[in-house]
């Protein structure tokens, strides 16, 4: 086993939906906790970055679920850089149970950004020594999650981007498109459906005070697909749900 990272976590009160299941947003942001306690413990701490106007930006999740916590459930995520692709950054994930069965596992696609210019840096470009792990694998490096034509979408609803959902960036923290997703499904469907998989790639930032339309299919071989597009038409985020009903 290589160089790998693995903090723990207890599920509380706050963390879970109306059937006692850890939220999907949860999963996201314990998996950004835990990529950020990575790279600080290799030297590339968040002042350390922002002194060089540097910073991370997520573009793709693909996370294949096959229990979902529950509340008192204490889990242990795992996670290591893959290396790079390009000027994209690889990023696996592990989640085990307390007894260290695996319940999930992701990989994710991170590019390293100039934060004033608003441009992807190419990898040379990182200051900090990060040591890359190849022995270990949670699957394949993830296609951009795109919706292809033939899919349907529909109005779900739309949202104005407002304090709750922003993080030091200033824009809708990665972890919230769940939540964005989770919202467009009806009462029966989030009661009836068990989450297998969430896929989402991230096209354009959110800001504070930007509106955002939601869109949505119907259930198509127990995918959902959903889209988020701005007033102009231009595309926040793609993202799939998988379930089983």
């Amino acid at each position: 086993m290589g160089n790998m990272w693995t903090e723990e976590h207890l599920i509380y009160s706050n963390e879970i939906d109306h059937k006692a299941n850890c939220r999907l947003s949860t999963l996201l942001s314990l998996m950004q906790r835990a990529a950020d306690g990575n790279v600080e413990q290799m030297g590339g701490s968040r002042d350390e970055m922002l002194s060089r106007n540097m910073g991370w930006m997520l573009t793709t999740i693909d996370l294949t679920c096959q229990i979902i916590p529950k509340f008192n459930d204490t889990i242990k995520i795992s996670t290591w850089n893959k290396g790079t692709k390009g000027p994209l950054w690889l990023r696996d994930y592990k989640i085990l149970d307390e007894n260290n069965q695996e319940i999930a596992k992701a990989c994710t696609l991170w590019a390293l950004v100039d934060i004033v210019k608003r441009k992807v840096l190419r990898p040379s470009a990182y200051p900090f020594d990060i040591h890359s792990n190849l022995e270990d694998s949670a699957g394949s490096i993830p296609d951009k999650m795109t919706i292809a034509d033939d899919i349907l979408l529909h109005d779900a609803y739309s949202i104005t981007v407002r304090y709750s959902g922003i993080d030091s960036n200033g824009h809708l923290n990665n972890a919230r498109y769940a939540d964005i997703c989770m919202d467009a499904l009806t009462v029966e469907e989030l009661d009836n459906m068990t989450i297998q998989g969430f896929k989402i790639s991230y096209h354009h930032e959110a800001k504070m005070g930007e509106e955002i339309h939601i869109l949505r299919s119907d259930v198509i071989e127990g995918m959902i697909y959903f889209k988020g597009q701005s007033t102009e038409g231009s595309c926040y985020f793609d993202a799939c749900l998988r379930i089983q009903e």
